[in-house]
């Protein structure tokens, strides 16, 4: 069965988890959580360079016994200490790790009580036996049964870029195009959903069946069929004749309210419009093509991003869609990071790998000293580094880095470094890495006020939510996307697949305030640009053109940007 990186992450990480609830060596379940952090943010597909006999990259915190273990599960699929580890546990043990409020201590005692799956839980809750747990009392003990709840009931979602991990593979097999909200691009993705052009649906139908991730086969008909794999993605098929392929596109992309509405438009003009085509009566008129859906109701093709029912008919019907940003349209990065603090290449490495993807400039921007986890940059050390581009780049070729630094926003809103360093630097990008539970105005103004500080460039990732990991902090958007009109700084879209930082709101909020926004990687390695395709299908959710993004500038265009004297007020 093939293996992604995501399995491997989701080995570690459940590692531990069971280690944690042993009480083990606190270091070693921190080492496999970063493992598993790790791996998960690699674009490098890890068993397929071992399968092609490639040597990994040195990866931070990760060494011989971890590497071994990547090497162990790539090849079977299975990890021995993982094994050994379920075992002594009650299944369901895990599944109660994810509930929030309840860590490894409390954990612990539930197990020890017997309390160890999320049925236990709830029994042992209306019981009323909770509450006598040491470190539990009745509000505890009422919040948990909450969160059981609404965790029983929750369906799985997986982020896109994990997603794509078991999409793109499964799709090369079949054929098949992925519909659904993974074609929409949407952050997290419920099930994937793969449209085959085929007159021999029985054999389509059979490889579907057939495939080796396949964990269980739920449904099976002569063109249509569903499965859940060994990563507990659902995944349905759905064969088409080559007339109906368009509408059937359609019908499976979605948005649910975005069909209903263009179903009603049929309604209108005496149509009919489902999977099948579109009908006047019980002659197929549309469907080969999405666009002949869209034109059979009066309506220019609408892209997949924008199909919302978030406006995108209104502007279709005045003629007004946004020509949509695209990948290539970007000429360079502002947001990445070198070994000198928590990357894992050197800045030589990673301008050419930025050249090879396409891009004409890279900023690097090493975090500052605050974050001493990361290594941060004093100024003494951003000094040497400042040396060190100037001199690499007498002797790069296509390719430009920029000075820049992710200095950290203290809770005053003071950056951490002097302005006396940050002149020297091409770009400040600035972050809030901490203190996310501050008060909303004072979060806000917190932001407002680094961004007043007249040599701020850039707001990264301006929410700080990691996806389904880490709630947004609570800040005021339109004040701080105001406060960027004002004062001419861009935000970050973070392509991260964990941040996705823009939302696709608040990249229309943006849009329509005149605010610049930069779709940037946050790349920590060679393999970091790789992401940037989500970062722009997010910009493309949020309604961006290429004038809107600030990275798709000529770099001489963006120097000018970047060389304003001052923040207008």
């Amino acid at each position: 069965m093939p293996v992604h990186n995501a399995d491997i992450a989701a080995a570690f990480e459940e590692i531990a988890e069971l280690l944690e609830l042993g009480d083990e060596n606190p270091f070693r379940v921190r080492a496999y959580r970063n493992a598993a952090r790790v791996v998960a943010g690699l674009s490098l597909d890890l068993p397929a360079a071992l399968a092609a006999g490639q040597d990994l990259p040195k990866l931070p915190g990760i060494g011989a016994d971890l590497d071994g273990k990547i090497h162990e599960i790539a090849a079977t699929g299975r990890c021995a200490l993982l094994e050994r580890l379920r075992k002594k546990y009650p299944a369901g043990i895990t599944e109660l790790l994810r509930l929030p409020g309840l860590g490894p201590k409390r954990l612990r005692a539930l197990y020890e009580r017997r309390i160890s799956s999320l049925d236990a839980l709830e029994r042992a809750a209306r019981a009323g036996k909770l509450a006598d747990i040491p470190g539990f009392g009745e509000k505890t003990a009422q919040r948990l049964l909450e969160a059981a709840r609404a965790h029983a009931q929750k369906k799985q979602r997986f982020k896109l870029a994990v997603a794509a991990q078991y999409a793109e593979p499964f799709a090369r097999h079949l054929g098949a195009v992925v519909a659904g909200s993974y074609r929409r691009m949407k952050e997290t993705v419920g099930d994937l959903d793969f449209l085959v052009v085929s007159d021999k649906p029985a054999q389509i139908v059979k490889r579907f069946a057939g495939y080796g991730e396949v964990k269980h086969v739920t449904a099976q008909g002569t063109t249509r069929a569903s499965a859940i794999l060994a990563s507990g993605v659902q995944c349905d098929l759905r064969v088409v004749p080559k007339a109906s392929f368009g509408a059937a596109l359609h019908y499976f992309t979605g948005s649910k309210a975005h069909n209903i509405a263009v179903r009603k438009l049929g309604i209108a003009r005496g149509l009919k419009i489902n999977e099948y085509g579109v009908w006047k009566g019980k002659r197929r008129v549309a469907g080969e093509t999405e666009a002949s859906v869209y034109a059979a109701v009066g309506l220019p093709y609408i892209e997949p991003e924008l199909r919302e029912a978030a406006g995108e008919l209104e502007a279709a019907r005045r003629g007004e869609l946004p020509r949509l940003v695209e990948l290539a349209d970007l000429r360079g990065d502002l947001h990445a990071h070198t070994r000198a603090t928590d990357g894992r290449n050197t800045l030589r490495e990673m301008a050419l790998a930025a050249n090879a993807h396409g891009l004409q400039y890279l900023a690097i921007t090493e975090h500052s000293r605050r974050l001493t986890m990361a290594h941060g940059l004093d100024p003494q050390r951003l000094s040497k580094q400042i040396a060190e581009i100037d001199a690499l780049n007498k002797t790069l070729s296509g390719i430009t880095l920029l000075k820049g630094i992710e200095v950290d926003i203290l809770e005053d809103g003071s950056l951490d470094l002097p302005d006396s360093i940050l002149e020297k630097l091409d770009l400040v990008v600035g972050a809030v890495h901490g203190k996310f539970d501050l008060p909303r105005a004072r979060q806000t103004e917190r932001i407002l006020k680094a961004m007043a500080n007249p040599l701020f460039s850039i707001l990264a990732h301006p929410s700080g939510r990691l996806i389904e990991e880490r709630a947004p902090y609570d800040v005021d958007m339109l004040a701080i996307v105001r406060q960027a009109q004002r004062l001419g700084v861009a935000l970050e879209l973070n392509a991260h697949p964990d941040r996705l930082d823009l939302t696709d709101a608040h990249c229309r909020m943006a849009k329509a305030e005149g605010v610049l926004v930069a779709v940037s990687s946050d790349a920590h390695g060679v393999d970091g640009f790789d992401v940037l395709r989500f970062g722009i299908g997010q910009a493309r959710r949020g309604w961006l053109e290429r004038k809107d993004v600030l990275n798709t500038r000529p770099l001489a265009e963006l120097r000018r940007w970047l060389a304003r004297a001052a923040h207008a007020d």
